[in-house]
């Protein structure tokens, strides 16, 4: 099931249903938390949800100083508080079913400050909090919660950093690996974290980020 803004998710569906899978689309902005719980509570009580995969992300690139309250919180509304209240809604019935799985996009900005980019590392350093508060709560029921912080990888919000040739090289410089990551780098990760082979991980924020960290 793929949960999304409207037409967002069709190119996703398209890739599940060309390998033979199945691909139901659910119709959601999760910056509108009205709709969070109004969804949220209508798929927990129609269906068995095993694992939750928290992928919805925005940026906003400005200057700490002009940053305005509109684009503070339309970034934290999508990328830490839908994220919090869908994760609500969807997994209270793992814990009272004692199974499940959640895992969110976190960012190395859950570990840094970055540059100009304060509502995003605000949100994402809570997107860690919010992952090790949950397992600690929810582990005892027999639910994982856990996160992946991606690295810097080849995706809309790092289009204008690849196309500035001094920041992009200055990045790769730093980056053992040598290269920007991709979303398949990612896959590896989000299939460990939602397997029975990760029952003994949890409150964990897993970087895939090419060594980026380690420099």
């Amino acid at each position: 099931m793929l949960i999304g803004r409207p037409g967002n998710q069709d190119a996703t569906r398209d890739l599940v249903l060309a390998q033979g899978g199945k691909a139901d689309v659910v119709d959601l902005d999760v910056s509108d938390l009205d709709a969070v719980e109004r969804v949220g509570t209508e798929l927990a009580g129609s269906r068995q949800i095993d694992v939750l995969v928290n992928n919805a992300g925005v940026i906003d690139r400005e200057d700490s100083v002009e940053v305005g309250r509109e684009a503070w919180q339309r970034v934290l509304d999508v990328n830490l508080n839908g994220l919090f209240f869908l994760t609500q809604q969807l997994g209270r019935p793992m814990v009272e079913r004692g199974h499940g799985k959640v895992v969110s996009i976190a960012s190395l900005l859950s570990f840094q400050g970055g540059l100009r980019v304060v509502s995003y590392a605000a949100s994402k350093h809570g997107v860690a909090g919010v992952t090790k508060a949950l397992a600690n709560e929810w582990g005892p029921h027999g639910v994982q919660v856990n996160a992946i912080a991606p690295g810097y990888m080849v995706t809309d919000n790092t289009t204008a950093l690849r196309e500035d040739a001094d920041r992009s090289r200055s990045i790769l410089e730093r980056i053992p690996a040598g290269r920007w990551g991709t979303a398949e780098d990612i896959a590896g990760a989000a299939v460990f974290l939602s397997s029975p082979a990760a029952d003994y991980v949890n409150g964990h924020v897993l970087a895939v980020d090419g060594g980026w960290l380690a420099r």
